[in-house]
């Protein structure tokens, strides 16, 4: 079919008629489909429940040097927990703390112990007149939400095929004292599914920050959420930082939040020796040491950064036909038609689509009619404020298969419909 906006206006309200009939088919069918979150879906938790089996009531639950996980102690982690996790990382234990099981916690406490406290002995952000925050986008919500809790203005940095805008980073982190810190998923990014090029790394390891408290909030939520066996690689950030003399620039953030359980996995943070002291200082007071049970289940079933490969491979093995069905979809409905473009990750858990101008809410609206839910319109921008208006986040994990196609199937129709009547407003004035 030939691009939508080289066909007459008759064809268009033609068509838009006979699209019209197939979306209220769907409608008729009152469907509840979710493509809101990346969720795994259950045959992914399957694929842990042997964890519930490695400790029970006769096991032995002293580590290798003789602690006891079933009492007080080790704040920081038990060493064979952040032996597994550091490899995950890239990095060497002794630059890991283990938290409990989310990622986005140790995130939070991280800018919560910035505003009142300070970083490394600075001025804490909440004595500031103004503290900023640059945030790539489209980008992960959740971080947006931490930093609009906490009164931070953000700004957006546009998010390129391999990686934020760094003349634009540069700029702003090099003249602006106020800003304190910058957002990023540096592979397989959510949601445009993108990674870090070896530029894009090297360059923020070398930022000069006009503050001196100035940090990289570095998520690597997928490290390892490969979809295929060739897949992309991002250099490790805190070796570059050390190599180009900023070792204290970077916190690097992770957890097995979506290779073991969301909910009963666990996390950590990567620092340099400087900023991880600072962080114990804080942990010290809040806590005795994290879930070392929990731990130590972890452990002993993934055994070690070989065994937590093979588990990943999978979940690919159940992800990647869900990207692949959607990719489908999306190239035999939409392609050519010139409405709309989309992200084919190589892994990670999100799909990018970006629809003409001032059109992904009533998308996703329309959606929502016929039984799909989608993430909110403007959620992959600070404030909830996408700028065209185009930006919508895919998250094929959650429903089945088969739901799944039917999914796809109502976001490509409902792309249609709304890109249509788009064409036409403007067509008519």
């Amino acid at each position: 079919m030939a691009a939508y906006s080289e066909m007459s206006t008759d064809e268009l309200r033609a068509l838009r008629k006979e699209l019209s009939q197939k979306y209220h088919g769907f409608q008729d069918q009152d469907m509840h489909l979710d493509m809101s979150r990346g969720k795994p879906c259950p045959e992914q938790l399957d694929l842990s429940m042997g964890m519930m089996d490695v400790l029970n009531s006769d096991s032995d639950l002293r580590c290798e040097d003789g602690t006891d996980c079933r009492n007080y102690g080790v704040l920081d982690g038990i060493s064979e927990a952040k032996k597994l996790i550091a490899d995950m990382m890239e990095v060497t234990p002794d630059h890991v703390i283990i938290y409990g099981n989310s990622s986005l916690n140790v995130m939070y406490d991280t800018i919560s112990r910035s505003m009142t406290h300070g970083v490394m002995g600075n001025t804490p952000w909440c004595r500031l007149d103004k503290v900023k925050f640059l945030c790539p986008v489209p980008g992960y919500d959740r971080h947006f939400a931490i930093t609009e809790f906490f009164g931070i203005e953000m700004i957006n940095v546009p998010m390129l095929a391999d990686g934020p805008d760094m003349d634009m980073v540069e700029e702003l982190v090099s003249t602006d004292p106020a800003v304190k810190g910058i957002w990023c998923v540096p592979k397989y990014s959510n949601p445009t599914g993108n990674s870090y090029s070896d530029e894009v790394v090297r360059r923020f390891a070398h930022l000069k920050p006009a503050a001196p408290d100035f940090r990289i909030y570095w998520d690597n939520a997928y490290s390892i959420h490969h979809l295929y066996e060739e897949h992309d690689e991002v250099p490790e950030i805190l070796n570059e930082c050390l190599k180009a003399g900023n070792p204290d620039i970077v916190y690097k953030f992770s957890s097995t939040s979506k290779i073991s359980f969301p909910g009963s996995g666990i996390a950590a943070i990567a620092a340099s020796h400087n900023n991880l002291e600072d962080i114990r200082r804080q942990l010290r007071v809040q806590t005795i040491g994290h879930d070392k049970v929990n731990q130590l289940r972890h452990v002993r079933f993934f055994r070690d950064i070989d065994g937590m490969h093979e588990h990943m491979k999978k979940h690919a093995a159940i992800l990647r036909p869900k990207f692949e069905a959607v990719e489908e979809i999306l190239e035999r409905e939409l392609g050519g038609l010139e409405i709309g473009s989309w992200t084919k990750p190589r892994g990670g858990y999100f799909i990018c689509f970006t629809s003409l101008d001032g059109c992904a809410a009533r998308i996703i609206a329309r959606c929502k009619k016929a039984g799909v839910k989608m993430t909110d319109a403007g959620a992959p921008f600070p404030y909830h404020k996408d700028p065209k208006d185009s930006t919508i986040r895919v998250a094929p994990s959650y429903p089945s298969l088969s739901e799944l196609k039917t999914a796809a199937e109502i976001f490509a129709l409902s792309v249609k419909i709304v890109s249509i009547d788009k064409i036409l407003e403007e067509r008519e004035g």
